[in-house]
Protein backbone atom coordinates (compact mmCIF):
# COMPACT_ATOMS: atom_id res chain seq x y z
CA UNK A 1 0.00 0.00 0.00
CA UNK A 2 1.33 3.51 -1.33
CA UNK A 3 1.77 6.16 1.93
CA UNK A 4 -1.85 7.95 1.32
CA UNK A 5 -1.59 11.70 1.87
CA UNK A 6 -4.01 14.09 2.62
CA UNK A 7 -3.75 15.85 -0.05
CA UNK A 8 -4.91 12.56 -2.38
CA UNK A 9 -7.42 12.48 -0.12
CA UNK A 10 -8.69 16.06 -1.04
CA UNK A 11 -8.05 15.83 -5.15
CA UNK A 12 -10.02 12.56 -4.47
CA UNK A 13 -12.60 14.38 -2.75
CA UNK A 14 -12.90 17.00 -5.51
CA UNK A 15 -13.97 14.86 -8.41
CA UNK A 16 -15.91 12.27 -6.14
CA UNK A 17 -20.04 13.37 -6.09
CA UNK A 18 -20.52 11.50 -2.95
CA UNK A 19 -19.51 11.74 0.41
CA UNK A 20 -15.94 11.32 1.40
CA UNK A 21 -15.71 10.12 4.96
CA UNK A 22 -12.69 9.75 7.44
CA UNK A 23 -12.07 8.68 10.84
CA UNK A 24 -13.20 11.68 13.33
CA UNK A 25 -16.03 12.84 10.59
CA UNK A 26 -19.56 12.97 12.72
CA UNK A 27 -21.17 9.86 10.63
CA UNK A 28 -17.67 8.00 10.08
CA UNK A 29 -18.61 5.34 13.00
CA UNK A 30 -22.15 5.31 11.73
CA UNK A 31 -21.49 4.28 8.48
CA UNK A 32 -18.78 1.74 9.44
CA UNK A 33 -20.92 -0.44 11.23
CA UNK A 34 -23.00 -3.28 9.44
CA UNK A 35 -25.58 -5.39 10.80
CA UNK A 36 -23.03 -7.80 12.83
CA UNK A 37 -22.11 -5.62 15.16
CA UNK A 38 -18.87 -8.01 16.34
CA UNK A 39 -17.43 -7.12 13.51
CA UNK A 40 -15.35 -3.79 14.57
CA UNK A 41 -12.72 -2.63 11.65
CA UNK A 42 -11.72 1.16 10.86
CA UNK A 43 -11.33 2.05 7.66
CA UNK A 44 -9.09 4.77 6.06
CA UNK A 45 -11.89 6.13 4.40
CA UNK A 46 -15.15 5.82 3.18
CA UNK A 47 -16.20 6.21 -0.20
CA UNK A 48 -20.20 6.78 -0.11
CA UNK A 49 -21.08 6.58 -3.64
CA UNK A 50 -24.18 8.09 -5.17
CA UNK A 51 -23.71 6.65 -9.39
CA UNK A 52 -22.06 4.32 -11.28
CA UNK A 53 -19.31 7.10 -11.71
CA UNK A 54 -18.90 7.12 -7.85
CA UNK A 55 -17.59 3.74 -8.02
CA UNK A 56 -15.61 4.22 -10.72
CA UNK A 57 -13.58 6.95 -9.30
CA UNK A 58 -13.04 4.99 -6.26
CA UNK A 59 -11.85 1.74 -7.74
CA UNK A 60 -9.73 3.72 -9.66
CA UNK A 61 -8.24 5.83 -6.21
CA UNK A 62 -7.98 2.94 -4.73
CA UNK A 63 -5.70 1.15 -7.53
CA UNK A 64 -3.72 3.91 -7.71
CA UNK A 65 -2.67 3.87 -3.65
CA UNK A 66 -2.69 0.23 -4.09
CA UNK A 67 -5.25 0.19 -1.68
CA UNK A 68 -7.68 -2.27 0.27
CA UNK A 69 -11.15 -2.42 -0.52
CA UNK A 70 -14.28 -3.58 1.17
CA UNK A 71 -17.69 -3.20 -0.56
CA UNK A 72 -20.66 -2.24 1.41
CA UNK A 73 -23.64 -2.86 -0.22
CA UNK A 74 -27.28 -3.22 2.21
CA UNK A 75 -25.32 -3.52 5.31
CA UNK A 76 -26.11 -6.81 6.00
CA UNK A 77 -23.21 -8.72 6.23
CA UNK A 78 -22.55 -10.96 8.58
CA UNK A 79 -19.16 -12.51 7.98
CA UNK A 80 -18.10 -8.97 7.78
CA UNK A 81 -16.21 -8.20 4.66
CA UNK A 82 -18.03 -4.76 3.99
CA UNK A 83 -15.62 -3.82 6.54
CA UNK A 84 -12.03 -3.41 6.07
CA UNK A 85 -9.36 -1.71 8.21
CA UNK A 86 -7.06 0.85 6.69
CA UNK A 87 -8.42 0.74 3.41
CA UNK A 88 -11.18 2.01 1.07
CA UNK A 89 -14.60 1.20 1.98
CA UNK A 90 -16.90 1.36 -1.16
CA UNK A 91 -20.50 2.31 0.57
CA UNK A 92 -23.45 1.71 -1.53
CA UNK A 93 -25.80 2.01 0.53
CA UNK A 94 -26.70 5.28 -0.47
CA UNK A 95 -27.85 3.80 -4.26
CA UNK A 96 -31.23 2.20 -3.24
CA UNK A 97 -33.27 2.83 -5.93
CA UNK A 98 -35.85 0.26 -7.30
CA UNK A 99 -37.99 0.41 -10.71
CA UNK A 100 -40.44 -1.99 -11.13
CA UNK A 101 -41.70 -2.22 -14.50
CA UNK A 102 -45.47 -4.19 -13.97
CA UNK A 103 -45.61 -4.86 -17.44
CA UNK A 104 -42.69 -7.35 -18.08
CA UNK A 105 -42.83 -8.13 -14.65
CA UNK A 106 -38.73 -6.90 -14.08
CA UNK A 107 -36.95 -4.67 -11.77
CA UNK A 108 -34.29 -2.80 -11.23
CA UNK A 109 -32.13 -2.50 -8.14
CA UNK A 110 -29.34 -0.41 -7.38
CA UNK A 111 -26.58 -2.37 -5.39
CA UNK A 112 -27.89 -0.26 -1.84
CA UNK A 113 -30.89 -1.63 -1.97
CA UNK A 114 -32.42 -4.02 1.35
CA UNK A 115 -35.23 -6.66 0.65
CA UNK A 116 -36.92 -4.64 2.69
CA UNK A 117 -36.82 -1.51 -0.07
CA UNK A 118 -37.21 -4.04 -3.13
CA UNK A 119 -40.72 -5.50 -1.25
CA UNK A 120 -42.37 -2.22 -0.67
CA UNK A 121 -41.56 -1.58 -4.58
CA UNK A 122 -42.32 -4.57 -6.08
CA UNK A 123 -45.64 -5.23 -3.66
CA UNK A 124 -46.92 -2.03 -4.86
CA UNK A 125 -47.82 -3.34 -8.01
CA UNK A 126 -48.77 -6.88 -6.74
CA UNK A 127 -45.40 -8.84 -7.41
CA UNK A 128 -42.81 -10.64 -5.75
CA UNK A 129 -39.62 -12.28 -6.55
CA UNK A 130 -37.93 -14.73 -3.94
CA UNK A 131 -35.24 -13.10 -1.80
CA UNK A 132 -34.04 -14.24 1.78
CA UNK A 133 -36.12 -13.56 5.12
CA UNK A 134 -34.21 -10.73 6.76
CA UNK A 135 -35.65 -7.39 5.34
CA UNK A 136 -32.48 -5.83 6.54
CA UNK A 137 -30.37 -7.93 3.85
CA UNK A 138 -29.25 -6.44 1.40
CA UNK A 139 -30.33 -7.75 -2.79
CA UNK A 140 -26.79 -7.64 -4.07
CA UNK A 141 -25.23 -9.25 -1.67
CA UNK A 142 -27.93 -12.18 -1.48
CA UNK A 143 -28.18 -12.47 -4.80
CA UNK A 144 -24.27 -13.18 -5.79
CA UNK A 145 -24.54 -15.57 -2.52
CA UNK A 146 -27.47 -17.55 -4.65
CA UNK A 147 -30.43 -16.30 -2.14
CA UNK A 148 -32.57 -18.28 -0.24
CA UNK A 149 -35.95 -17.22 1.05
CA UNK A 150 -40.07 -17.90 1.12
CA UNK A 151 -40.82 -17.98 -2.23
CA UNK A 152 -37.46 -20.07 -2.87
CA UNK A 153 -39.03 -23.67 -3.44
CA UNK A 154 -41.58 -22.33 -6.22
CA UNK A 155 -39.43 -19.72 -8.03
CA UNK A 156 -35.99 -20.75 -7.28
CA UNK A 157 -32.81 -19.21 -5.59
CA UNK A 158 -32.90 -15.61 -5.65
CA UNK A 159 -30.23 -15.59 -8.67
CA UNK A 160 -32.11 -17.57 -10.51
CA UNK A 161 -34.09 -14.33 -11.30
CA UNK A 162 -31.27 -12.33 -12.19
CA UNK A 163 -31.35 -10.98 -15.78
CA UNK A 164 -28.01 -8.92 -15.93
CA UNK A 165 -25.84 -6.85 -13.81
CA UNK A 166 -24.28 -3.83 -13.96
CA UNK A 167 -20.40 -4.44 -13.15
CA UNK A 168 -17.43 -2.51 -11.97
CA UNK A 169 -14.04 -4.54 -12.28
CA UNK A 170 -11.27 -4.52 -10.65
CA UNK A 171 -9.93 -1.74 -13.63
CA UNK A 172 -12.75 0.10 -13.29
CA UNK A 173 -14.39 -0.27 -16.73
CA UNK A 174 -18.38 -0.51 -16.56
CA UNK A 175 -19.80 -3.25 -18.01
CA UNK A 176 -23.21 -5.67 -18.04
CA UNK A 177 -22.83 -9.08 -17.23
CA UNK A 178 -25.70 -11.27 -18.79
CA UNK A 179 -26.21 -14.65 -20.57
CA UNK A 180 -25.36 -12.48 -23.89
CA UNK A 181 -22.79 -10.11 -22.33
CA UNK A 182 -19.81 -10.94 -20.58
CA UNK A 183 -21.17 -14.26 -19.77
CA UNK A 184 -18.26 -15.27 -18.22
CA UNK A 185 -19.11 -12.79 -15.36
CA UNK A 186 -21.90 -13.67 -15.50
Amino acid sequence: MKQLQQANVDEFRAHFRGEVLLPGNAVYDEVRQIWNAMIDRRPALIARCTSPEDVVQAVEFARKYELLVSIRGGGHNIAGNAVCDGGLMIDLSLMKRVQVDPNVRRATVEPGCTLADFDKAAQAHGLATPLGINSTTGVAGLTLGGGFGWLSRKYGMTVDNLLSADVVTADGSQVRASEAENADLF
